[in-house]
């Protein structure tokens, strides 16, 4: 560990700071940002790899079934499409965590479906099989049925963020998020959830050219996606290839991560100073073969080691996670001692603290305020001897 510290306080990188540059068409309709990143929220400033005072913290589905304040509104909204694709429900439900816990991070309430309709692929959400998909793609005809992705049918997402934008400021930092095409086309393919993943699997195999034509449109989408997101108020992107620890290693390598990769490219011409998040889940297996992506911080599951997965990566990339989601339930003197096990072995730059996974169902409102109250008491001079906070720029003019 002495090691791992000294390498991070000694790295050129640690007094990096980059000047803000929004995508140009974003600059008439959000809040104005001071040249220096002194004025951004913590978790900006921390997932460009900037000196921060202490890691900055959110929970993936930070908003939902956990908070009493959901259940009551689901009551009343008992579909899960009207409560995602309703902008004065996603606004509601999105700040609902915002009020209460106040985390650093704030995350879009929606779904790394909602778009498909928007590409030619309609689908439904059922209570006891999940998300549904009538009419699977299995076939080169089937493609054809794809389109461009269609901005007024998701016109609700954008309209959303930019509201949010202005309801939280720079007082914590507005995520957006999208599935990889590995994931979403896994959906697509299988018709839902599954457990085997055996005909996108076994089509890697039998019909490459409609898997590759499938992923080719999605990956072309989730850019403009992404892209439309950030225009519309979203600080920092998280891409979430859920279904990529899926894969054995050589098989993610072919069939998942240059797709990412093409849409990080696509991205960064386009917005090169919007921090990009990849999480996978089960991603032990392909930390390496995770860097070069070209995304600036990677999310670890639970199952990962933070030291190991910090050595494995090493300080030149941001690191998030990883709370085991199940310790919420614990006594909190035990979630206390594993966020500072956490914080302590990710290292005094580049790390955002969150879950390993989601916030699971039935858990605790208390565990989760005691979460954030805890990390807001952090500070990485007192956790890392030798390390000093750079002073504040002054703005420029």
């Amino acid at each position: 560990m002495a090691n791992l510290t000294s390498s991070f306080l000694t790295s050129p990188q640690l007094h990096l700071r980059r000047q803000p540059n929004l995508c140009q068409s974003t600059k008439a309709h959000l809040p104005s940002v001071r040249a220096t990143s002194s004025s951004d929220p913590l978790l900006l400033r921390a997932a460009r790899g900037e000196t921060v005072p202490r890691p900055p913290a959110w929970m993936m589905r930070q908003a939902g079934r956990y908070m009493q304040s959901y259940k009551d509104l689901a009551i009343k909204h008992p579909s899960f499409r009207e409560r995602s694709e309703t902008v004065d429900l996603i606004v509601e439900i999105t700040l609902q965590p915002w009020k209460a816990f106040k985390p650093d991070g704030v995350i879009l309430f929606s779904d790394i479906l909602t778009p498909l309709p928007a590409i030619g692929v309609p689908f439904d959400i059922s209570d006891s099989k999940g998300p549904v998909i009538h009419d699977p793609i299995q076939s080169e005809k089937c493609i054809e049925r794809l389109r461009p992705i269609d901005f007024d049918k998701v016109s609700f997402v954008g309209e959303s963020l930019r509201i949010l934008r202005n309801e939280i400021s720079n007082e914590a930092t507005l995520l957006g998020f999208v599935g990889a095409p590995w994931t979403i086309g896994t959906y697509i393919i299988e018709g839902g959830s599954t457990s085997t993943y055996k005909n996108i699997k076994s089509m890697c195999y039998t019909a490459p050219h409609i898997l590759k034509a499938l992923l080719s449109h999605l990956t072309k989408a989730i850019s403009e996606y992404i892209i439309y997101q950030v225009k519309s108020g979203a600080q920092c992107i998280q891409i979430f290839d859920s279904w990529g620890g899926q894969l054995p290693p050589h098989v993610w390598e072919k069939w998942s991560k240059p797709y990412i990769k093409q849409i990080v490219s696509q991205v960064k011409q386009k917005c090169p100073d919007v921090p990009l998040v990849l999480y996978i889940n089960g991603n032990g297996g392909l930390l390496e073969r995770m860097i070069d992506t070209g995304v600036d911080v990677i999310g670890l599951d639970w199952t990962v080691d933070m030291a190991d997965g910090r050595r494995r990566l090493g300080n030149k990339i941001g690191i998030q996670g990883n709370v085991d989601p199940a310790l919420l339930f614990s006594p909190l003197p035990a979630l206390t001692e594993d966020i500072h096990r956490v914080v302590k072995a990710a290292g005094p730059r580049g790390h955002i603290l969150n879950l390993g996974h989601g916030v699971l169902v039935g858990t605790p409102e208390e565990a989760v305020a005691h979460f954030f109250d805890v990390t807001r008491t952090l500070r990485y001079e007192s956790l890392f001897e030798g390390f000093k906070l750079e002073p504040e720029l002054a703005p420029v003019s």
